[in-house]
């Protein structure tokens, strides 16, 4: 989920502020306010940044590397195309081998300007997610084909472009998923991801701020939070979801996911801990590894059927550069399998790459507030100088949290093992990804199913690399899905109608007081319902045998030599909550793979199971 407060909305007021707070961040060498930009011409928002340079046609085809060791070009022992949320992580632990050099090649650029944190407040600071999410600066800024069965509208979703990725754009929130849904991966075909595989890489990325147990690292490079603001109405939503009948859970990411609590955050000391803080920033150090930003990489190079280097584009410049051991992508859900598609060679011989494409799609149950506590007055101008200048001097106040700090997870019927619907709560309203500026007092529970059946698929729409991709992923396309997000609206209007709201409940927003019949319900569900920013499982992970999988286990491409991939692309099946935390997680583990070194295990940590599944709750 990546869509937080709108402390700072793009309006005309919003940049106002932004120039007051270029005059603050005033060096001898002139005004900052953002990071610089890579060197893309923007073509149109739709179609996607383009470099500079031209390309023809054979440019595009898998180069073969037979006399690759004559030639005299750059050679490391693995490159990393992809310094997201996967990516940072590869370059950090990869490196740790002092005797292995390590490449990692970012389209992007750094997530810090001149290394500081102020002068990239609008990534750093996590109440400004909103200006990176909506605007195609630090992000690849892609669209859907237009979506059948949610009326026919163009789906936006955002996706990280810079040092973190996706960790630099979203909204910080740190979940796991269940315990079920590894093990459902294991049986799918990815052998060696069950629960008790994965768990002691969640808790070595961690490091918590509650400390170390069975569930939580506490000495890891990941810092983890828990809201600080202690708001009236997260207060209220928790209240109201035990008095609904759903039990309190303390740590969702530990042994009990179902029922409502804080949220977890990958924020620190009041600041944003993208993955390029965590992990790659502490390794930039070492002389075994090299960065490289603002280069798209365009192809893969082969030796036969041994993937021996990639070629990109700099500044104008066609670059290319070998590896010795491994190339891994890490490109994300639509990059790496977009760069395996235009590799005639990987496309031959696994069809499943593109296929299999899954997010989470939700809406916003939305209520107005009778009491002025929102943070609707957050939103003016005065308060958002305000709110800055505490920030930028001591990372402190409103601005150093995304607001998401309360949630939950619930079962949508009986007999359902595992809660399959999240609720992120937020003591706010937003209104078209934060773009349009909300004008009431209100307040809003994001809602969607975690476990849809619906399966889209990513096409090339040309053979040039710079063009985006078709995507389609067949929103709301099974009868399941829709009575799925029928139930999360009913359900939703159910907790907000609990007495701990008495206090605070105005009238209905959304889906409003008119809206209540089944057919009424999934009209609105199909004019409102939006991607929560969760694509994933475009190069399913599986067996050999089976004609979808794109990569083995050990994360290597099916049919191919010493080619991987490592991201939320290669997850067999979508897990019951945000993606960035269990990719953090499978770069640990494929890390220690790649490295040949002994998986780590936690055998028989216990897992909340319901008392009876006659019961919805």
């Amino acid at each position: 989920m990546m869509l937080s407060l709108a402390v700072l909305r793009q309006t005309g007021a919003q940049r106002v502020v932004a120039a007051t707070w270029g005059r603050l961040l005033r060096s001898s060498r002139g005004q900052f306010t953002s990071l610089p930009e890579c060197h893309f011409i923007p073509k149109t928002r739709n179609t996607g940044p383009f470099f500079s340079c031209s390309f023809s046609s054979n440019h595009y085809r898998c180069f073969s590397a037979s006399a690759a060791a004559n030639q005299k070009t750059p050679s490391y022992s693995y490159i990393i195309v992809g310094a997201g949320s996967a990516g940072c992580v590869l370059a950090n632990r990869l490196s740790e081998d002092a005797h292995e050099s390590v490449m990692l090649l970012e389209a992007g650029p750094k997530d810090r300007f001149l290394g500081s944190v102020r002068l990239s407040w609008k990534i750093h600071m996590p109440a400004a997610l909103i200006y990176n999410l909506c605007d195609d600066k630090y992000n690849w800024f892609y669209n859907t084909l237009p979506q059948a069965n949610v009326d026919n509208r163009v789906m936006y979703w955002p996706r990280g472009r810079v040092w973190g990725g996706s960790s630099s754009l979203n909204a910080m929130v740190y979940i796991r998923g269940h315990a079920e849904d590894y093990n459902r991966w294991q049986r799918e075909g990815a052998e060696g991801w069950d629960y008790e595989h994965c768990l002691p890489y969640f808790r070595k990325a961690q490091s918590h701020e509650l400390g170390e147990n069975s569930y939580r690292g506490g000495s890891g490079p990941l810092h983890v939070t828990r809201g600080k603001t202690n708001h009236p109405l997260h207060r209220a939503f928790i209240e109201a979801g035990q008095q609904a009948g759903y039990p309190f859970t303390d740590d969702m990411n530990g042994y009990q996911q179902e029922g409502v609590g804080w949220m977890d955050m990958t924020i620190y000391k009041g600041k944003r801990w993208n993955t390029a803080s965590a992990y790659l920033r502490p390794a930039l150090g070492r002389p075994n590894l090299k960065t490289e930003v603002c280069c798209l990489t365009t192809k893969i190079l082969f030796d036969g059927n041994r993937a021996v280097g990639v070629e990109y584009t700099q500044k104008g410049q066609k670059k290319r550069i070998f590896a010795d051991k491994e190339v891994i992508l890490s490109g994300g859900a639509i990059n790496s399998p977009q760069l395996l598609m235009l590799c005639s060679r990987a496309a031959r011989w696994r069809s499943g790459v593109g296929s299999n494409l899954q997010d989470h799609l939700e809406l916003y149950v939305q209520q107005q507030c009778t009491q002025p506590i929102t943070l609707h007055k957050a939103q003016k101008p005065f308060q958002m100088v305000k709110i800055g200048l505490e920030w930028l001097t001591t990372f402190t106040g409103y601005g150093a949290t995304a607001h998401m700090e309360s949630g939950g997870f619930i079962r949508s019927r009986p007999l359902v093992t595992h809660p399959d619907i999240e609720f992120h709560f937020l003591p706010s309203q937003i209104i078209d990804h934060g773009r349009v500026a909300s004008k009431i007092e209100a307040y809003q529970v994001h809602v969607g199913p975690m476990r849809s059946t619906s399966i889209g698929w990513i096409k090339l729409k040309s053979a040039n690399p710079l063009d985006h991709p078709n995507i389609n992923p067949n929103y709301l396309s099974t009868d399941i899905d829709v009575w799925e997000f029928r139930e999360c609206v009913k359900l939703s209007r159910e907790i907000f109608a609990q007495k701990a709201f008495d206090p605070f409940r105005g009238p209905e927003v959304l889906p409003g007081p008119q809206v209540q019949s089944d057919a009424d319900i999934d009209a609105f569900v199909r004019q409102k319902a939006d991607t929560a920013y969760h694509p994933s499982c475009t190069c399913k992970m599986g067996s050999p045998s089976d004609p979808m999988a794109v990569v083995d286990p050990n994360t290597r491409v099916l049919g191919l030599e010493r080619l991987h991939v490592v991201d939320a692309s290669i997850m067999p099946s979508i897990i019951s909550g945000n993606l960035n935390a269990p990719t953090i997680m499978m770069a640990e583990k494929a890390a220690d793979i790649i490295r040949g070194r002994p998986p780590l295990v936690s055998p028989r940590v216990p897992v909340y199971r319901p008392s009876t599944l006659d019961t919805q709750r």
